[in-house]
Protein backbone atom coordinates (compact mmCIF):
# COMPACT_ATOMS: atom_id res chain seq x y z
CA UNK A 1 0.00 0.00 0.00
CA UNK A 2 1.23 3.72 -1.10
CA UNK A 3 1.03 6.72 1.37
CA UNK A 4 0.74 10.39 0.89
CA UNK A 5 2.03 12.64 3.31
CA UNK A 6 -0.20 15.98 3.13
CA UNK A 7 2.28 18.86 4.89
CA UNK A 8 1.58 21.73 6.02
CA UNK A 9 4.10 23.94 2.78
CA UNK A 10 1.42 22.69 0.21
CA UNK A 11 -1.70 23.68 2.56
CA UNK A 12 -2.53 26.76 0.45
CA UNK A 13 -2.46 24.68 -3.13
CA UNK A 14 -5.17 22.64 -1.49
CA UNK A 15 -7.38 25.62 -0.17
CA UNK A 16 -6.62 27.64 -3.33
CA UNK A 17 -7.61 24.05 -5.95
CA UNK A 18 -5.17 25.73 -8.40
CA UNK A 19 -5.14 24.51 -11.90
CA UNK A 20 -1.62 23.28 -11.68
CA UNK A 21 -0.95 19.58 -12.79
CA UNK A 22 0.30 18.84 -9.99
CA UNK A 23 1.27 19.96 -6.08
CA UNK A 24 4.19 19.45 -4.31
CA UNK A 25 3.19 16.49 -1.60
CA UNK A 26 5.10 14.04 -0.83
CA UNK A 27 4.65 11.28 -2.21
CA UNK A 28 5.63 7.77 -0.41
CA UNK A 29 5.27 3.71 -1.13
CA UNK A 30 5.09 1.50 2.17
CA UNK A 31 4.62 -1.80 0.65
CA UNK A 32 2.93 -5.19 2.52
CA UNK A 33 4.07 -5.14 6.04
CA UNK A 34 6.81 -3.24 7.44
CA UNK A 35 8.88 -3.16 4.08
CA UNK A 36 10.93 0.29 4.23
CA UNK A 37 9.54 3.61 2.18
CA UNK A 38 10.96 5.28 -0.96
CA UNK A 39 9.80 8.19 -2.54
CA UNK A 40 7.67 8.03 -5.85
CA UNK A 41 6.48 11.05 -7.03
CA UNK A 42 4.02 14.01 -6.58
CA UNK A 43 0.45 14.35 -5.82
CA UNK A 44 -2.21 15.48 -8.77
CA UNK A 45 -4.97 17.89 -8.11
CA UNK A 46 -7.43 14.91 -9.61
CA UNK A 47 -6.33 13.15 -6.73
CA UNK A 48 -6.65 16.39 -4.19
CA UNK A 49 -10.31 16.19 -5.77
CA UNK A 50 -10.73 12.43 -4.77
CA UNK A 51 -9.28 13.03 -1.24
CA UNK A 52 -11.57 15.85 -0.70
CA UNK A 53 -14.97 14.02 -2.38
CA UNK A 54 -14.22 11.69 0.32
CA UNK A 55 -14.22 13.78 3.34
CA UNK A 56 -17.20 15.57 2.29
CA UNK A 57 -19.57 12.12 1.67
CA UNK A 58 -17.88 9.89 4.15
CA UNK A 59 -19.01 12.23 7.23
CA UNK A 60 -22.19 14.04 8.44
CA UNK A 61 -21.94 17.26 7.91
CA UNK A 62 -22.31 18.77 11.18
CA UNK A 63 -19.05 16.20 11.58
CA UNK A 64 -16.86 17.75 8.74
CA UNK A 65 -14.76 20.83 9.88
CA UNK A 66 -15.43 22.70 6.21
CA UNK A 67 -12.51 22.05 3.63
CA UNK A 68 -10.99 24.79 3.30
CA UNK A 69 -10.94 25.94 7.52
CA UNK A 70 -9.26 21.92 6.96
CA UNK A 71 -6.51 22.94 4.83
CA UNK A 72 -5.97 26.23 6.75
CA UNK A 73 -5.15 24.18 9.98
CA UNK A 74 -2.68 21.83 8.24
CA UNK A 75 -1.12 24.99 7.52
CA UNK A 76 -1.30 25.70 11.26
CA UNK A 77 -0.96 22.71 13.21
CA UNK A 78 1.31 20.11 13.24
CA UNK A 79 -1.66 17.49 11.67
CA UNK A 80 -0.50 14.21 10.45
CA UNK A 81 -3.05 13.59 7.04
CA UNK A 82 -2.21 11.00 5.20
CA UNK A 83 -3.79 9.26 2.19
CA UNK A 84 -3.80 5.31 1.42
CA UNK A 85 -2.99 3.91 -2.13
CA UNK A 86 -3.49 0.39 -3.21
CA UNK A 87 -1.00 0.89 -6.68
CA UNK A 88 -2.81 3.42 -8.35
CA UNK A 89 -6.27 3.44 -6.84
CA UNK A 90 -7.33 5.54 -3.34
CA UNK A 91 -8.14 4.36 -0.52
CA UNK A 92 -8.64 6.38 1.67
CA UNK A 93 -7.41 8.94 3.96
CA UNK A 94 -6.48 9.24 7.85
CA UNK A 95 -5.87 12.59 9.73
CA UNK A 96 -4.39 12.25 13.36
CA UNK A 97 -3.29 15.54 15.47
CA UNK A 98 0.00 14.54 17.75
CA UNK A 99 0.24 15.26 21.36
CA UNK A 100 2.81 14.82 23.89
CA UNK A 101 0.55 13.03 26.54
CA UNK A 102 -1.67 11.26 23.73
CA UNK A 103 -2.50 11.50 19.38
CA UNK A 104 -5.99 12.35 18.82
CA UNK A 105 -7.70 10.63 16.04
CA UNK A 106 -9.65 12.64 13.97
CA UNK A 107 -10.48 11.30 10.80
CA UNK A 108 -10.82 7.87 9.11
CA UNK A 109 -12.26 7.15 5.87
CA UNK A 110 -11.97 4.68 3.28
CA UNK A 111 -14.07 4.77 -0.01
CA UNK A 112 -17.63 3.29 0.27
CA UNK A 113 -17.13 0.67 -2.18
CA UNK A 114 -13.89 -0.92 -0.86
CA UNK A 115 -15.10 -1.28 2.50
CA UNK A 116 -15.25 -4.57 3.68
CA UNK A 117 -12.50 -5.96 2.02
CA UNK A 118 -9.98 -5.47 4.84
CA UNK A 119 -8.41 -2.05 3.88
CA UNK A 120 -9.38 -0.54 7.16
CA UNK A 121 -7.99 -3.07 8.85
CA UNK A 122 -4.44 -2.80 7.08
CA UNK A 123 -4.68 1.03 7.24
CA UNK A 124 -4.98 1.49 11.05
CA UNK A 125 -2.51 -1.45 12.13
CA UNK A 126 -0.24 0.86 9.57
CA UNK A 127 -0.77 4.00 11.14
CA UNK A 128 -0.54 2.54 14.87
CA UNK A 129 2.56 0.87 13.52
CA UNK A 130 3.66 3.86 12.65
CA UNK A 131 3.33 5.83 16.22
CA UNK A 132 5.25 2.63 18.21
CA UNK A 133 2.52 2.15 20.86
CA UNK A 134 1.78 5.76 21.79
CA UNK A 135 -1.74 6.65 23.19
CA UNK A 136 -4.21 7.11 20.96
CA UNK A 137 -7.97 8.78 21.52
CA UNK A 138 -10.87 8.86 19.46
CA UNK A 139 -13.98 10.56 19.55
CA UNK A 140 -17.05 8.53 17.99
CA UNK A 141 -21.27 8.72 18.53
CA UNK A 142 -21.87 6.24 21.51
CA UNK A 143 -23.55 3.17 21.30
CA UNK A 144 -25.72 4.09 24.53
CA UNK A 145 -27.71 6.74 22.77
CA UNK A 146 -31.33 5.66 21.01
CA UNK A 147 -30.67 6.86 17.49
CA UNK A 148 -31.28 5.63 14.02
CA UNK A 149 -27.97 4.54 13.22
CA UNK A 150 -27.30 2.35 15.87
CA UNK A 151 -26.23 -0.57 14.22
CA UNK A 152 -23.79 1.35 12.02
CA UNK A 153 -22.04 3.44 15.60
CA UNK A 154 -21.93 -0.52 17.23
CA UNK A 155 -20.00 -1.37 14.00
CA UNK A 156 -17.60 1.24 13.83
CA UNK A 157 -16.96 0.65 18.06
CA UNK A 158 -16.51 -3.07 17.64
CA UNK A 159 -14.49 -2.56 14.98
CA UNK A 160 -11.94 0.01 17.50
CA UNK A 161 -12.27 -2.60 20.10
CA UNK A 162 -10.92 -5.47 18.13
CA UNK A 163 -7.32 -3.12 17.86
CA UNK A 164 -7.04 -2.44 21.31
CA UNK A 165 -9.39 0.34 21.76
CA UNK A 166 -11.50 0.77 24.88
CA UNK A 167 -14.36 3.18 25.70
CA UNK A 168 -13.41 5.35 28.55
CA UNK A 169 -17.48 5.70 29.43
CA UNK A 170 -16.60 9.91 29.20
CA UNK A 171 -18.95 11.43 26.92
CA UNK A 172 -20.47 14.80 26.49
CA UNK A 173 -23.53 15.74 24.35
CA UNK A 174 -23.58 18.59 21.10
CA UNK A 175 -26.67 19.26 19.49
CA UNK A 176 -28.42 15.90 20.57
CA UNK A 177 -25.59 14.16 19.68
CA UNK A 178 -23.56 12.01 22.02
CA UNK A 179 -20.31 11.44 22.14
CA UNK A 180 -17.77 8.87 23.66
CA UNK A 181 -13.45 8.59 23.77
CA UNK A 182 -12.38 5.86 22.85
CA UNK A 183 -8.41 4.99 23.68
CA UNK A 184 -5.69 2.87 23.22
CA UNK A 185 -2.76 2.29 25.27
CA UNK A 186 -1.39 3.17 28.67
CA UNK A 187 -3.61 5.81 30.74
CA UNK A 188 -6.44 7.65 31.24
CA UNK A 189 -8.62 9.82 30.07
CA UNK A 190 -10.86 12.15 31.80
CA UNK A 191 -12.91 15.14 30.93
CA UNK A 192 -10.42 17.26 31.94
CA UNK A 193 -8.31 16.00 29.32
CA UNK A 194 -11.19 16.26 26.78
CA UNK A 195 -11.39 20.04 28.09
CA UNK A 196 -7.93 20.58 27.43
CA UNK A 197 -7.52 19.29 23.71
CA UNK A 198 -10.74 21.38 22.83
CA UNK A 199 -8.92 24.74 24.14
CA UNK A 200 -6.09 23.44 21.46
CA UNK A 201 -8.20 23.18 18.84
CA UNK A 202 -10.37 26.61 19.71
CA UNK A 203 -7.01 28.63 19.50
CA UNK A 204 -7.20 27.71 15.79
CA UNK A 205 -10.71 26.64 14.91
CA UNK A 206 -14.19 26.20 15.97
CA UNK A 207 -17.94 26.07 14.58
CA UNK A 208 -20.24 28.91 15.89
CA UNK A 209 -23.24 26.27 15.78
CA UNK A 210 -22.06 23.60 18.28
CA UNK A 211 -23.73 23.50 21.45
CA UNK A 212 -22.99 21.27 24.68
CA UNK A 213 -26.10 19.87 26.23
Amino acid sequence: MKTIQITASHADELMEQREQSQTCFGYAEIPEQSSPTRSLSRLKKTEVQKIKQLYETAFPEDEQIPWEDLMRLVGEMPLDFTAYYDGEAFIGFTIVYPRKSFNWFWYFAVREELRGKGYGQRILSQLLDNYEDQPFVLDMESTTQVCDNLEERRKRQAFYLRNGFRDTNVYRTYNDITITIMMRGEGTFTMQDWDDIIHELQKFWWPDDIKEE
